[in-house]
């Protein structure tokens, strides 16, 4: 029985444990913190339950295919429920049109909205959304699972005959692409916005992107009952029930290699407990779940690095965050599940996050998650959860968050300015004195709980040069029997990318080279190992 040590017990992490152990192998998890989620965590604090991490339920198919590979169903491991209204979107307030917009459930109906803001954008959004779905599968079918070990993957017909196009997109900017086929800025902020998602500016990000439209205007978007962190829960249920092993507050120091003949391979990790006490465990194989940049310039040796730090130097992170957690008394009918608020000068916001004299925006455009909207169990009776997500550099110098205003002061000045942003463009002028739990979390507490390179928190963004085959891919070039999972590998960002990583690992191990998804086996037959 192959013997496998993963790093990480966050979403990623756990997904690839319960692939491999239902595969057969002897696996063992090693999370550093007291609780397994990395950045999909959840957080208690006076009966209110905040996701401190993903909010968007996105992409089913990838779910439904992974739970297959499980041998079980996104329907007996997640209660779902689709919003109706998928979200709703607050322009910066002035003169001009309507600043607010509701995104309802259904094609049609957001087709129809899309018509009333603009006469004729009902006929392009259609040819649009067309557009994407078709990009959508040739993503799924050759791109997203494909481990790029063998480039004839690409070589068929479909693909032959889609290069055109795939190269103008590739060629095209997202905001252009939508520029070209839509006059009213809201509209425009709609179809572009998807990049912040893939930790980009959508004037650099590929048009191909414009599949994320597929997602949330076409399919429409989902919410897991209980909050994000059931995810995690099923996910670390079906890992065990596999035969992994979860070990918690054990904290990796080292991957260990060894040298022979025909070069270095992976012998283990070196790890300490809650107490300090330090072990030494030897695998097999290793799978680092943690942050590429951290695995890679701190945990292995120098001699055995494929992406030093001079490599990173040469590449550009996705933004930072700094996020609100707000308990608030009363209900808040103004906020739908999901708010999106846009700044007017949309190039300006994007330049402060991701150009060179990088700044906190202000006004920044911001997100805000209403989970209590939809599910009661998330916040006591009479009170409301919200999540607010302000997008910053990646820089750990803006500083770290705390309770109630004791958090940096870049971090708190951003957090009192997204507060009043809501209030005003929202219309909920009581909004800061019905608060009775706040919490942020800065950059500095991304890079000090998570690793996250620069105190990002996605990782690499989704700029061409940094994503599909570009992107660092799923196994050491230099290491035999180490592999890579999560949001800074390969395919990319986002709870359904995570999932595929690790289905790329087991593909790698399988020596797998198909470019699709793979099929579903039967469990491996459980074997007993001792010691």
């Amino acid at each position: 029985m192959t013997r496998t040590i993963v790093i990480g017990g966050g979403i990623a992490g756990l997904a690839t444990a319960a692939l491999l152990a239902r595969e057969g192998h002897r696996v063992r998890v090693l999370e550093q913190h007291p609780q397994v989620g990395g950045r999909a965590g959840s957080l208690e604090i006076e009966g209110f339950r905040f996701d401190t991490g993903p909010s968007w339920y996105l992409m089913p198919r990838v779910f439904d295919h992974f739970f297959d590979l499980l041998g079980t169903s996104t329907e007996e491991q997640l209660d779902l429920r689709t919003l109706d209204p998928g979200y709703r979107v607050f322009g910066e307030p002035g003169d001009g049109p309507e600043q607010a917009m509701t995104i309802p459930r259904g094609r049609e109906r957001v087709i129809e909205a899309f018509e009333l803001r603009e006469p004729g954008s009902g006929a392009a959004l259609r040819r649009y959304l067309r557009s994407a779905n078709r990009a959508s599968e040739m993503a799924e079918r050759y791109f997203l699972y494909n481990a790029f070990t063998r480039w004839g993957s690409l070589a068929t017909p479909e693909v032959v005959r889609a290069a055109p196009r795939l190269l103008t997109l590739l060629g095209t900017s997202l905001a252009g692409f939508a520029a070209r086929r839509f006059s009213d800025p809201l509209l425009r902020q709609v179809l572009g916005y998807p990049a912040v998602f893939l930790g980009t500016d959508p004037h650099r990000a590929p048009a191909m992107y414009h599949l994320m439209s597929a997602l949330d205007l076409d399919e429409g978007v989902r919410y897991p009952m209980g909050g994000f962190h059931r995810v995690v829960e099923r996910l670390e249920a079906l890992a065990r029930d596999a035969g992994a092993e979860i070990v918690t507050e054990a904290r990796v120091t080292d991957i260990l290699t060894r040298r022979a003949r025909e070069g270095v391979s992976v012998s283990g990790v070196r790890w300490s407990d809650a107490a300090g006490a330090q072990h030494v465990e030897h695998a097999n194989l290793v799978v680092s779940g943690a942050d590429l940049h951290h695995t890679e310039t701190v945990l292995l040796p120098a001699g055995a690095r494929s992406y030093p730090e001079a490599w990173w130097e040469r590449r550009e992170s996705g933004p930072g965050a700094i996020v609100v957690l707000l308990g608030v008394e009363g209900e808040l009918p103004q906020l739908e599940h999901h708010s999106l608020f846009f700044t007017r000068d949309w190039g300006a916001n994007f330049r402060a996050i991701f150009g060179e004299d990088g700044h906190v925006p202000d006004p920044a455009s911001i997100y805000v998650c209403r989970p209590s909207a939809t599910d009661d169990s998330v916040a006591p009776a009479g009170h409301e959860n919200l999540f607010v997500l302000i997008p910053v550099p990646a820089d750990v110098a803006i500083g770290s968050g705390g309770a109630d205003g004791s958090g940096d002061p870049r971090v708190e000045r951003a957090a009192d300015a997204a507060i009043r942003q809501i209030q005003e463009w929202a219309g909920i002028p009581d909004l800061r004195r019905r608060i009775v739990v706040r919490r942020t979390i800065g950059p500095a507490d991304f890079a000090s709980q998570y690793h996250s390179w620069r105190g990002g928190m996605l990782g690499p963004s989704h700029i061409l040069r940094q994503s599909a085959m570009f992107r660092p891919q799923n196994a050491s070039k230099r290491v035999a029997g180490l592999y890579y999972a999560g949001a800074t590998t390969a395919p990319g960002v986002g709870v359904p990318m995570c999932l595929i990583s690790a289905e790329l690992v087991l593909k790698r191990i399988r020596q797998d080279h198909s470019a699709g998804p793979t099929a579903p086996r039967p469990a491996a037959a459980s074997t007993e190992v001792r010691g």
